[in-house]
């Protein structure tokens, strides 16, 4: 008689249940022995018995329909190493007998010629499904549990990080940078100026590690807003439950996310790439309906003629080269007057000063505050050796301080963007507005897209003879509050603090750079970002 030796191991099993493959297959070999079975080869498989379809085994069933009639046994050392699935384990016994292969597990071993033993293979069969069920059924009531607890299972989304506590329970903390990249993901989705792709991109370009795919179901996340869902099960309903965890963004912010992702919030997006005649094509309104001007090309006996035009029946219709000229004589009314470009940085630098300093001193208390449950878990380990408290009492009181200790590294991460030093920043800033026009009109039409969408934060009026906005960027307006002080007094002398609390609000615990001085939008940023490139 010639065998083939089967043995098959899982990883809960090799630890649990000494079902090691060197354990079953000096069992197997011992057995083949005693009876005098030729072993033909030995075929190692480390794979799940829900199914048959595992590698190992499809390989030795094709092989054994090539090879028909060279073995005359599988042998194994249990049925559950031969299956746990009764159902799959009949048919997989059908087809080994067409092959004239009879399966058999040396410590179960069965005749299944006699019928009465095939209530015995039943049993052996059915046991280990039951078993594989009932321990199936354990995980998700546990999963789910823990779910309604808040506390987020499974490998941490992007933006977050796996950690254990000191009692062994497992929570998710978010993960530099790429929780500050899911935040801004986030914020600029919501703005409606680019598309998701477009902003897919930019965020890999930035550091996420993320296919596609798991993008998009990132963006449908409530976890980043502090909420663990769980789905359906029986009578019990979809829900949300506040999570445990420390949330990247707001709720709000999130649910803006989904009306945009569904459609029901609708934003006006323009093409990137858009021919350069058409720079302002998605930044104009019309003068008659409000609504959002587009850009086309009309052939003429000349050629090709440019225009602005409204989508709706109003008939507004503007040409693009004379728009274009009247946008970069708007743009001479912003240059600041000659010479005082030194003084905007004096008094820029000043105020972000008086605007930060409450971010400094919160810096300095949550430093403290970590310094001290430092000082905690040093004090308790001191206790632990001179026996004055038990072990468990230490752990207690290292768990508690561990957990303070993250909640506030990650609030001093946050707040520690603060620049010390954003005087370069400032002055460069300052000086590439001195030369606003000249930069907008040698620049790209990307360039020239980001200079206008940072320095109106709002949509421009056009009526074919001059440009009306309701605001411009606020570190924009707050120079030009500035230079118009300095046209009323030209004789006084230009005092070192202005009470500027009208113009530049506080910026709380969010970062700090140039964009500190200006309430969070996403003009505010490109202003910061476009001015001091």
């Amino acid at each position: 008689m010639t065998a083939d030796l089967y043995i098959r191991v899982s990883t809960d099993e090799q630890a649990d249940k000494g079902y090691s493959q060197r354990d079953q297959e000096e069992r197997l070999r011992k057995y083949c022995e005693l009876q005098k079975i030729n072993i033909r080869r030995v075929i190692f498989e480390d794979h799940s018995a829900k199914t048959f379809n595992r590698p190992e085994w499809m390989r030795l069933l094709s092989d054994l329909r090539k090879r028909r009639g060279q073995i005359d046994t599988i042998l194994f050392i249990k049925w559950d190493r031969f299956s746990r699935n009764a159902g799959d384990a009949y048919q997989m016994i059908n087809t080994l007998r067409k092959l004239e292969v009879e399966p058999q597990a040396i410590e179960q071993p069965l005749d299944l010629s006699v019928p009465e033993n095939k209530m015995m293979l039943a049993f052996y069969l059915a046991a280990p499904e039951v078993e594989n069920d009932r321990r199936a059924l354990n995980v998700l009531h546990g999963m789910r549990r823990a779910k309604k607890e808040g506390r987020w299972m499974g490998p941490a989304p992007v933006g977050y990080a796996n950690k254990i506590t000191e009692d062994g329970k497992k929570f998710i903390a978010p993960k530099e940078p790429q929780a500050s990249i899911m935040k801004w993901v986030f914020k600029t989705l919501v703005t409606g100026q680019y598309t998701v792709e477009q902003i897919y991109k930019e965020a890999k370009s930035r550091g996420i590690k993320v296919c596609r795919s798991n993008f998009w179901n990132s963006l449908r996340n409530p976890v980043y807003c502090g909420k663990i869902y769980i789905g359906p099960y029986k009578d019990e309903p979809v829900r949300h439950v506040p999570g445990l965890h420390q949330p990247i963004i707001t709720e709000s912010l999130f649910y803006d996310v989904q009306d945009y992702l569904d459609g029901k919030k609708k934003n006006y997006r323009t093409k990137v790439g858009a021919q350069d005649i058409l720079q302002l094509r998605g930044y104009l309104l019309c003068p008659k309906c409000g609504k959002l001007l587009t850009g086309s090309a009309s052939k003429g006996n000349g050629g090709q003629y440019y225009y602005y035009h409204c989508v709706s029946s109003c008939g507004a219709r503007f040409k693009a080269e004379n728009a274009n000229d009247l946008f970069c004589r708007e743009l001479r009314k912003y240059i600041p007057r000659p010479g005082m470009e030194k003084a905007y940085a004096h008094v820029l630098n000043i105020a972000y000063k008086v605007r930060t300093k409450s971010q400094r001193e919160d810096i300095k208390s949550l430093s403290e505050q970590i310094d001290a449950a430092n000082n905690d878990i040093v004090r308790g380990r001191k206790l632990l050796l001179k026996e004055e408290i038990d072990a468990q009492d230490f752990r207690e009181i290292k768990r508690e301080n561990e957990k303070k200790i993250d909640m506030l590294e990650a609030r001093l991460i946050e707040i520690s963007r603060v620049s010390t030093n954003i005087e370069p920043l400032v002055e460069k800033a300052v000086s590439n507005l001195a030369h606003l026009d000249e930069l907008y009109k040698d620049g790209d039409v990307k360039r020239k897209r980001v200079i206008i969408g940072s320095i109106y934060p709002e949509k421009l009026v056009f009526d074919g003879f001059q440009y009306r906005t309701t605001r411009v960027n606020e570190a924009v307006e707050l120079i030009y509050a500035l230079d118009a002080g300095f046209i009323k007094n030209e004789t006084g002398q230009t005092k070192e603090d202005f009470d500027l609390s009208c113009l530049v609000p506080r910026t709380g615990f969010e970062p700090a750079h140039l964009t500190a001085l200006l309430p969070e939008n996403s003009a505010s940023t490109n202003f910061a970002t476009w001015a001091s490139s």
